[in-house]
């Protein structure tokens, strides 16, 4: 294709996307004046010039943002449709959680096994439990301070009667029981994140003590295979994710409505600036001080951050998350130990939502909550977040049991819950910057921060290879 065709086409697209959003600007401006035939052929005009833009990049990260769009303008358009493509955002979500409970499993027994120094695993277990804590806690008050700040719950009335569902609040003692499994073949089954990454720390640690080595070697390289399989399983599901995050856009549109922001804008606002806040204040200063290369590292997670934010779930990115941030310099070791426990104990942007939510749940009641108990709340949920599977609404049931603890009414928490898909797209984005982010921390804590994959890996599969290699020389 020539040159002049090229500009040719890129001005047809930019028109075509350009006028469908000066006729969106002039709806929103002056609803009515545009009649609806003409809007949507606005918007499918728009639609095409999306899908051509996509054919001219051909790259995944275009295709999941057009799909974006794309599904946006279904769920509008053609709402019983985009009904009917739920099925294929749960297809992908399912192929997804296919390779989680492996890819954890090998990944981290590789990390610690192969691991020459499990002083070193120790030393990384109890600076990344110190960050999480430290961050998620600036996460808690970012949320409490944004809640008091808009009153975005203060003169929502109630609707009429109770909603006959009531949250079980669980003590501390059932918290520290549910991290440690009781059967790792029930603990995949439930998807419970952190009771498979206790297990594999664990059986991780039991290959480290094998004194033979050619029984070690022997699990290790079934180990290190299994881990490269389940990424390469990885990437021929990335194939589908547009098709998963369109129908799943799709969905939200054509069950919701466009329309559904009105009445809730308010807590959706603060939540998003809370959000912008807490990336600005908290972790931009953070990389800025450990000089990771911000530009860099915000192209090297985009193809995860769109992944979660159209689905909605943490766990969706998480395999693409964990090669993103190896490719960025961050060695497999590291993400393979930081990243599954940050699902479990980083989850920045579920832990913001859950203060801003609780104390909203306590405006809309009429409860005036004072410093003293709004620090408790925070203290309660420091722990009770902890282990929040990384899953769409797994938060809710935080938030229900918070509420129940506190005395707090269920009814405005199903308010929340006619917004909640949209301001999960938000929480679980940030969930996944916050723990790319803290794989970057913690090599540069370690000194291994963008090091040669020779120096950095340091896997005891390697033995041979380096052994044929050093035979070869001295031949030579």
């Amino acid at each position: 294709m020539t040159l002049k065709k090229t500009t040719y086409i890129t001005f047809i697209l930019a028109m075509l996307g350009t006028q469908a959003a000066f006729f969106i600007v002039i709806q929103m401006i002056w609803p009515g004046l545009v009649t609806d035939s003409l809007l949507m052929t606005s918007r499918w005009l728009g639609v095409t010039a999306i899908v051509g833009f996509c054919l001219k990049r051909a790259s995944l990260t275009t295709w999941i943002f057009g799909s974006m769009l794309i599904g946006i303008a279904i769920g509008t358009d053609f709402p019983e449709l985009a009904m009917n493509l739920k099925v294929v955002s749960q297809i992908f979500l399912k192929l997804i959680k296919t390779v989680i409970a492996s890819l954890l499993f090998a990944t981290l027994v590789v990390g610690i096994a192969g691991h020459s120094n499990l002083k070193q695993v120790g030393r990384m277990g109890w600076k990344s439990l110190l960050y999480f804590e430290i961050v998620t806690t600036f996460a808690l008050l970012i949320g409490l301070l944004a809640i008091n700040i808009s009153k975005a719950g203060v003169g929502i009335e109630l609707p009429v009667g109770e909603v006959p569902i009531q949250g079980t609040a669980r003590t501390w003692q059932e918290v520290m029981l549910h991290i440690f499994p009781e059967n790792i073949a029930k603990s995949i089954f439930e998807g419970e994140i952190l009771q498979i990454v206790i297990f594999s720390i664990l059986f991780g640690i039991g290959l480290a003590l094998i004194k033979d080595e050619k029984k070690k070697r022997t699990m290790l390289s079934f180990t290190e295979s299994l881990s490269e399989v389940m990424f390469n399983f990885t990437r021929v599901i990335m194939y589908f994710a547009p098709f998963g995050v369109g129908a799943a856009i799709a969905y939200t549109v054509g069950e919701m409505g466009l329309g559904i922001l009105i009445n809730l804008f308010h807590l959706l606002a603060t939540l998003y600036v809370a959000l912008l806040a807490f990336l600005l204040l908290v972790l931009l200063p953070i990389a800025l001080i450990l000089k990771i290369p911000v530009f860099k590292f915000l192209k090297a997670i985009s193809e995860p951050v769109s992944i979660a934010f159209a689905t909605t779930s943490s766990e969706a990115a998480l395999p693409k998350a964990m090669e993103a941030m190896e490719k960025f310099g961050v060695p497999r070791k590291i993400v393979a130990f930081v990243m599954p426990t940050g699902y479990s104990f980083n989850l920045d942007g579920t832990t913001l939502y859950l203060s801003l939510a609780a104390i909203f749940v306590a405006q809309v009641a009429g409860i005036n909550m004072g410093i003293e108990d709004q620090l408790l709340l925070v203290l309660t949920l420091m722990l009770t977040s902890k282990g929040v599977a990384g899953i769409p609404r797994a938060s809710l049931i935080i938030l229900m049991g918070t509420a129940a603890s506190f005395n707090l009414p269920m009814a405005p928490i199903f308010l929340i819950l006619a917004i909640d898909e949209l301001m999960d797209m938000a929480r679980t984005s940030v969930n996944v910057i916050g723990n790319c982010l803290a794989t970057c921390v913690i090599a540069k804590w370690e000194g291994e921060f963008g090091l040669p994959l020779a120096e950095s890996v340091d896997f005891i599969s390697l033995e041979p290879a380096l052994e044929k290699e050093m035979q070869e020389v001295m031949s030579n």
